[in-house]
């Protein structure tokens, strides 16, 4: 491998391993239903995005899914609670977006509809504003309450594209075409960034409590922009704030990496969250905690 690829493969390792994550993910589902898969007799993944068993022992289960259960007035089973609870606390620290850009399996769609929009389409048929979301996710909670029933998890293209993949129900490529046409052709990074209550639900899970965080070197930085044109919340990366912060602070961060290796100054890298200064204090210049070098 010469070095002019082993530089590019380096530069796609944080989207490489994304989809590592999100394939591996279904591949589980997947070989635990059809194939038998287990683990000294414990099946590997059952289940699905809502509510599933790991080796048959450990329940993991959807908090905004639960949430919604619990709003129509039902008490979902202890361990459902627990595995809730599980979840809520992983994604509390490393970020609640990251299941956004990490675990979804409605991203690498997303993502390749957002790549099809840069290179021919580069333009929005019509604005939304992106705290559009929040709205969505409130709503899907009121409607929880007056429906009685888990609203979101009735129309989620997310678990129409999973029960498609897994189960093969027939009607999730219709869900999952209409979302990939709405991001090409409608409005860039539509669903993802203006519309999905999952994301604002996580985006508020992890605005104060993310340890993981996109670090930010002021003095390196040539603002030249290149990392808010290819971020898909552009709105994180207020080079104002950045410099005053060190750091992304936004919830809206999904920490899908895709700014640190596009940086020419290698301004950018993942880190420990640092203390955030209070209201008028001195903007500070963090140093980076790690460095992102190419081999």
């Amino acid at each position: 491998m010469n070095r002019a690829t082993s530089t590019r493969l380096w530069g796609w390792r944080h989207l490489i391993l994304r989809r590592v994550v999100q394939i591996g993910v279904l591949l589980m589902f997947f070989g635990t239903l059809h194939w038998g898969w287990s683990f000294f007799g414990f099946p590997v993944l059952s289940g699905n995005l809502s509510a599933s068993e790991v080796l048959g022992q450990v329940t993991l289960a959807d908090p905004f899914a639960t949430l919604q259960i619990l709003l129509t007035g039902h008490l979902p089973e202890l361990e459902e609670l627990l595995g809730a609870a599980l979840v809520l606390g992983v994604f509390m620290i490393l970020g609640g977006r990251v299941w956004c850009s990490w675990v979804c399996p409605v991203n690498p769609v997303t993502d390749f509809a957002g790549f099809l929009h840069r290179k021919t389409w580069r333009r929005n048929l019509f604005g939304i504003p992106r705290h559009l979301r929040y709205t969505v996710l409130a709503l899907a909670l009121l409607l929880s309450i007056l429906i009685e029933l888990p609203s979101f998890e009735w129309v989620s293209p997310i678990g129409a594209m999973h029960r498609e993949i897994i189960f093969g129900l027939g009607l999730g490529w219709t869900a999952l075409v209409g979302l990939f046409l709405f991001d090409w052709l409608v409005v860039k990074h539509g669903w993802c960034g203006h519309l999905c209550p999952l994301g604002a639900f996580y985006s508020v899970v992890g605005r104060h409590t993310a340890q993981v965080r996109v670090k930010f070197d002021q003095a390196s930085c040539s603002g030249c922009g290149k990392c808010q044109a290819i971020c898909p919340e552009p709105q994180v990366l207020n080079l104002k704030r950045l410099a005053q912060d060190g750091q992304v602070v936004s919830g809206e961060c999904t920490n899908c990496a895709r700014c640190i290796p596009i940086c020419p100054e290698k301004s950018l890298a993942f880190g420990w969250r640092l203390h955030q200064p209070g209201p008028g204090s001195a903007p500070a210049r963090h140093p980076l905690i790690t460095k992102e070098d190419h081999p």
